[in-house]
């Protein structure tokens, strides 16, 4: 691919992250910009990977399409203790989620390329106002249910490691 292709890729990508992810990093708007059409229903349940986060294991799903990275947990109900989804971005940067059509709370720990949790936030359910990392130097957003890092005992520092090995290793891309 040439350079060109791939940064219109790479905004693509971002540009379309769904109810986690805004490209304006200070926008705080009920809705993304340009236009775009959302979704209007939960996706079904996205295909799993196991992570080791400190003392607990999840299995977690990937959201790795653009479409599916768009929807996230937009318009889930009921949340459970076990349920996660991880978001790859394309590339380290600072981290944008919102909770655009998100009727419950979770959290969200912002982790960087190497795999080491540098933040761990709450997320109001439907609170459109992007919550920004701290550094530009985040690659993958683990969202679980609300509170549950704190209830099992994890907090920035600690590295995530998948069933297949280091996060890097996991989910590479190749561009």
């Amino acid at each position: 691919m040439n350079r060109i292709t791939i940064l219109v890729w790479c905004l693509a990508a971002v540009a379309l992250a769904g109810c986690q992810k805004t490209v304006d990093t200070t926008a705080s708007t009920a809705a993304p910009p340009g236009g775009h059409q959302l979704p209007t229903h939960a996706q079904p349940k996205l295909p799993t990977i196991k992570l080791f986060v400190g003392p607990a294991t999840l299995d977690t799903e990937m959201a790795l399409t653009p479409e599916q990275e768009e929807t996230g947990m937009m318009y889930r109900t009921n949340i459970q203790d076990s349920d996660s989804m991880i978001f790859v971005l394309p590339y380290p940067q600072q981290a944008s989620f919102w909770m655009y059509h998100c009727p419950e709370s979770i959290s969200a720990a912002y982790i960087t390329p190497d795999g080491v949790i540098a933040e761990i936030h709450h997320f109001e359910h439907e609170d459109t106002n992007a919550v920004l990392s701290a550094t530009s130097n985040i690659l993958y957003v683990l969202e679980t249910s609300d509170g549950w890092f704190a209830r099992h005992g994890v907090s920035p520092g600690m590295v995530i490691q998948t069933e297949h090995g280091s996060l890097a290793d996991t989910f590479i891309r190749h561009q």
